[in-house]
């Protein structure tokens, strides 16, 4: 039995790709021990020569993924110098799609990973706008990046789901007349806080509507200018008392409302990453 074989993994991020190729095309050959040695997050050559110091004794291959091209030349000459092989993983896939998209590219270490994080942090605000909807757990307003409030139909759930689509965990509460808001909105930050209002004619239209569409009279009292009017002056009463900044979303489309939002998160740094 021959000496064993030593498979280094070098890479700008992780590793995680080389040594996946590594374990992939090693799994086709039956013959001998393996070993495979990770080395994330090289950034210098001196990183590079304590490898191939090593590596010069061994019986090995390289392998790496490394973008920045002054590191990718130095192992390339390293492994002409110790008559090593190595393998570039990543230029030739590099130089194909810049053949077919036309330009450079970033050439910028651990790119997919930041991608990877970004897609996690939006299903994980969705999954948080679903939970804390409309009131349903009031202990989501601690939680949550900004709270919005507001009677009925002032565009509470769609502003919440496309702004988690940005990223951003979004607790929605609805104010009733009837029902004291939850003392936890007394217990927040003002500016985390956005109010949502709109004009009693354009939410009259609205809720006549929404009536339609489950098939109810339009002439029920959600519908009523009375009851819009009551609403109305009791959000406003609550608003006023918590402080918060109010938004007048009656003729404007989700995206803007959401457009004016995110300027008010930015304005006050109220995002935790």
């Amino acid at each position: 039995m021959g000496k064993e074989m030593v498979v280094y993994v070098l890479s700008d991020s992780i590793g995680e790709t080389g040594e996946q190729v590594a374990r992939a095309a090693v799994s086709q050959f039956n013959s001998g021990k393996y070993n495979i040695k990770r080395f994330p997050y090289i950034t210098e050559e001196e990183q590079i020569i304590e490898i191939f110091n090593e590596a010069r004794n061994e019986n090995c291959i390289i392998i790496f993924t490394i973008v920045i091209e002054k590191l990718r030349n130095f192992i390339l000459e390293n492994a002409k110098k110790y008559n090593i092989q190595a393998i570039d993983l990543m230029t030739p896939v590099i130089d194909a799609v810049k053949n077919v998209v036309g330009h450079e590219p970033k050439r910028e270490p651990g790119l997919i990973r930041k991608l990877d994080e970004k897609y996690f942090r939006k299903v994980e605000a969705i999954e948080f706008a679903v939970k804390y909807d409309d009131g349903k757990d009031t202990r989501g307003i601690k939680l949550a990046d900004i709270v919005l409030i507001g009677i009925s139909r002032t565009s509470k759930t769609p502003l919440s789901m496309y702004l988690a689509h940005k990223n951003i965990k979004v607790a929605n509460i609805p104010l009733v007349p009837e029902v004291s808001p939850p003392k936890e909105l007394f217990e927040i930050a003002p500016k985390k806080i956005i109010g949502l209002t709109a004009n009693p004619i354009k939410l009259n239209e609205i809720r006549k509507e929404r009536l339609k569409a489950l098939g109810l009279s339009n002439t029920a009292s959600y519908a009523s200018m009375d009851r819009i009017l009551k609403e109305l002056e009791y959000s406003e009463k609550i608003m006023k008392k918590l402080g918060c900044v109010v938004i007048d979303v009656s003729n404007k489309a989700v995206e803007e409302s959401a457009n004016i939002i995110m300027e008010i998160i930015k304005e006050n740094n109220l995002l935790k990453v």
